[in-house]
């Protein structure tokens, strides 16, 4: 058990650090091109922040273990707003003054309300995995052909912000460097995080699904942690709500769709009744407290011990399913 231990913590030491080379890496190599940094920062960054719940979630799959490749992404989805947004405007409040931000939330609920009808009946199948990921080729197309409608308007909140971000001296050899070793080191750790995860979970007598919710869904989502509180107190709010937004709609669109392409097959009955509504509920209040009525939007420390209020309660459930059956 302690070699178990030792190795998901290593696992999730070496995956944050390989996620951050990874996409550093790419950014640089984005922008060294001539990319716009709302193009980078919408797609290549949302989409290398999502790598370490991606590579866990197809070797997952190969391996058979569906129920821990789900639970990631769900479970990463009800972190990213219950504990990254409710610890981050504890801290400070997020104020939103992105437009691009606001037309991105609905369309994030309508990929969490669609991905929950797909599995409704029970079963993830080839055909829903396909569309989801063809969901996620028009959700990138959509991110990129904003970006460069609001670059053709005026700079947006979210644009300065990423910007300022992006690396801006690293030669393309360092970049491309960056990037391959990111990537070698992402799927290293993927690999040795499942491995851990799974043994954790025989030794304990547990689903891989509960170990996906919980151990392995708050992991992935350090990172994001990391990077929405050091957001705010740089004066960035849009980027740690941004960050958000794109993540948890790459992790439907680019990882709850790894098991239905790799391995379809039934969905766990609590995952459908529990669990994706618990995330529905969750995008729900962040879309309503993402909009003002009164002036600019503003997540602060009330809307925060309620996003925190609900994913500890939420935790203290899944324990409780876990002592009943």
């Amino acid at each position: 058990m302690l070699i178990n231990t030792l190795a998901l913590l290593a696992g999730f030491v070496f995956l944050v650090f390989s996620a951050d080379f990874f996409v550093k890496g790419s950014s640089a190599i984005a922008r060294n091109y001539g990319i716009s940094p709302l193009i980078i920062g919408l797609t290549i960054v949302g989409l290398g922040t999502s790598a370490p719940e991606i590579l866990v979630a197809a070797i997952a799959s190969m391996q058979g273990n569906t129920g821990l490749a789900m639970g990631n992404a769900i479970g990463s989805n009800i972190a990213n707003i219950g504990l990254v947004l409710g610890t981050t405007a504890l801290i400070a409040p997020i104020a939103i003054h992105s437009s691009l931000l606001k037309r991105e939330l609905p369309i994030l609920l309508a990929i969490s309300i669609a991905s929950y009808l797909l599995v409704i009946d029970g079963t993830l199948s080839r055909i829903d995995g396909l569309l989801l990921i063809s969901g996620l080729a028009l959700f990138l197309y959509w991110l990129a052909r904003s970006a460069q409608q609001n670059k053709q308007a005026k700079k947006d909140a979210l644009a300065l912000e990423f910007s300022a971000e992006i690396p801006t001296d690293l030669s393309n050899r360092n970049a491309f460097l960056f990037a391959f070793f990111g990537l070698i080191g992402l799927i290293a750790s993927s690999k040795l995080l499942v491995w851990a995860a799974v043994n954790i979970a025989l030794h304990f007598g547990v689903s891989d699904l509960v170990i996906g919710l919980t151990i392995i869904a708050i992991g992935t989502s350090l990172p994001e942690l990391a990077a929405s509180i050091t957001s705010v107190l740089k004066k960035e709010p849009d980027l740690a709500v941004g960050n958000i937004i794109g993540s948890n709609a790459f992790n439907l669109l680019a990882v709850f769709c790894l098991p239905g392409i790799i391995q379809p097959g039934p969905v766990d009955n609590l995952l459908i009744y529990r669990d994706f509504p618990i995330m529905l509920g969750l995008t729900l209040l962040l879309f309503f407290f993402a909009y003002s009525f009164n002036g600019s939007a503003k997540i602060g420390r009330v809307k925060g011990i309620i996003f925190s209020a609900v994913f500890i309660a939420y935790l203290g459930k899944v324990y409780l399913d876990t002592l009943i059956s």
